[in-house]
């Protein structure tokens, strides 16, 4: 592994301590299976390595990719400024060699690795970051994690040929880990110059260690090794070129074929095992590894400007009336936890919220009555001559959503609440979420910062979901702004317990990624993100 580079201690130092001591908490899941030590002899390069996945976000631009199954291949395209240590939490150098932060986190100097270049074989200078995070804020409906790793930024300069600057008109402590995700990963300036549809579409030119060779949307993402690549991040174990010549990443939509596939030899690895796969796929030559990802958990995104979910009585009544364990145990792999928060576990600065998410319909009924819903003969509410109907609005990115919205559905109705579930293609996720044109939407967000809270339930940002400018405000902004690790963790824990108590969100389950790996694969590691990082992978 590469020496990290000395960084200034009056700078650096309180930094430090947020980003490596409250990151702690992301270290790997239950059951994760990292095997980044290429074991199973000696590592060998050339091969073509066959990922199944669930789902195309129809999309290849990792700046505009929200959904796992499409990240796993863009990934692979683009490196970040900086890297962050799944086990620790620890941010450490990539592109970006080393880096200095003002005393009170306005302010981000990169000193950037000479030498870099694009698959166009473009230079990487300063000119082009700063060409990067000026258009981030541009890029419209699916950019909105990267627009909102940016949101306050004042100006980004180049300095010099290779130091690049960041200013924000604010303390923005979350920035540091935001340039490690692949939503701020650097693309070519010929990409940046594209429209938004266009880098969808056509994919980005990035200094990655593999190269968009060819997408076919709903079908497959084909990439190609870079050749002269020699530029990795410093966790990486390999130097230089990665060891595969290709990665072939197939869209195959059911679990049961995926799995099918995987045992036969006819691909290499695959997402979102499905539970009823389990038992078959680990008497096979498979290893099934799963961490749990970081971020906001997998649950029921409100619109809180509904006249009906107005009402906070009625919001608290759904979310006691899931019963959260019940769905985890039936419809996840094993292994997922029930929610206990808005955030997962793994989440730095997470909180035990588990008392005010306990399963009780008794709960749920009694704030109905009070809310004036009063139960009808065919068992469902209504106030008013209208009917307690909603409609929640889910996507098939994962075999798991479809039957944990049916178990969802069921648990409502036993509380006198209809539901009507509405599936939408996967590349209609964001603009939904976007345009506001739900009841309630099923979904999660994956970032091994805290600060995914402000990015989803700030006011004074997207505010998809629609709450009132409230304390909640204030706390996700204050967040934000310091640098003191116990300050932060407060403010964080204050967040999440606005966020349940009020039941602007109703988290459900803890998203835990679940892959096949065919024994022949080794050093197939988890980013921090729960994600794939290929450079170090080989088949043997």
């Amino acid at each position: 592994m590469t020496a990290l580079p000395a960084f200034r201690p009056s700078r650096w130092a309180p930094l430090a301590a947020l980003l490596t001591t409250s990151v702690l908490l992301t270290a790997c899941g239950s059951g994760s299976g990292d095997d980044s030590s290429g074991g199973g002899g000696r590592a060998k390069s050339g091969g073509t390595l066959t990922f199944a996945v669930g789902s195309d976000a129809g999309c290849v631009d990792p700046q505009q990719v929200a959904s796992n199954d499409t990240i796993y291949s863009v990934r692979q395209i683009v490196d970040s400024l900086t890297d962050q240590d799944p086990r620790t939490g620890k941010i450490v150098p990539w592109l970006a060699r080393s880096w200095d932060i003002s005393a009170d986190a306005t302010t981000f100097t990169f000193h950037l690795r000479p030498g870099v270049t694009f698959s166009d074989g473009s230079k990487l200078t300063a000119q082009v970051v700063k060409d990067n995070f000026d258009a981030v804020p541009k890029l419209g409906a699916l950019g909105t994690l990267a627009e909102g790793y940016l949101s306050g930024v004042r100006s980004t300069t180049a300095v010099g040929p290779l130091t690049v600057k960041v200013t924000f008109r604010q303390p923005n402590a979350q920035f540091l880990q935001a340039t490690s995700t692949h939503s701020l990963g650097i693309e070519s300036s010929a990409s940046v110059r594209k429209s938004p549809q266009q880098k969808c579409s056509e994919g980005v030119v990035g200094s990655g260690p593999f190269v968009l060779k060819q997408y076919v949307q709903n079908q497959s993402v084909t990439l190609g090794r870079r050749t002269g690549y020699d530029w990795g991040s410093a966790l990486w174990s390999k130097k230089g070129e990665a060891y595969l010549d290709k990665l072939v990443f197939k869209v195959v939509p059911e679990a049961g074929v995926r799995a099918g596939s995987l045992q036969s030899g006819q691909v290499d690895a695959i997402s979102s095992v499905g539970k009823a796969n389990e038992a078959a796929l680990k008497g096979g030559h498979v290893t099934l590894r799963s961490r749990a990802n970081p971020g906001v958990v997998f649950g029921l995104g409100l619109d809180n400007a509904l006249p009906l979910l107005k009402d906070t009585k009625v919001r608290q009544a759904i979310s006691a009336a899931v019963d959260r364990k019940q769905i985890a145990d039936t419809v996840f792999p094993t292994g997922t936890q029930p929610a206990t928060s808005i955030l997962a576990h793994t989440t730095p600065g997470y909180t035990d919220l588990s008392s005010g998410l306990a399963f009780d319909a008794a709960r749920a009924e009694s704030l109905l009555d009070q809310a004036g819903w009063k139960a009808g003969g065919d068992g469902i509410r209504t106030k008013g001559g209208k009917k307690l109907t909603l409609t929640i609005s889910w996507f098939p990115n994962a075999a798991t959503n479809q039957p944990a919205l049916e178990l969802v559905q069921q648990q409502l109705k036993a509380v006198g609440i209809d539901v009507v579930l509405k599936q939408l293609p996967v590349t209609q996720f964001a603009t939904t979420v976007q345009s506001g044109d739900f009841d309630v939407v099923w979904g999660n967000t994956t970032r091994a910062d805290p600060d995914i809270l402000r990015s989803s339930f700030s006011t004074q940002l997207g505010n998809f979901y629609h709450l009132p400018a409230s304390s909640l405000d204030t706390a996700l902004s204050a967040q934000a702004a310091t640098t003191d690790t116990a300050k932060r963790r407060q403010l964080v824990g204050e967040a999440q317990r606005l966020i349940v108590q009020n039941a602007y969100d109703v988290p459900v389950v803890e998203l835990q990624t679940q892959l096949g790996v065919a024994d022949r694969v080794h050093g197939l590691a988890f980013d921090s993100g729960s994600r794939v990082q290929l450079h170090d992978t080989w088949i043997g």
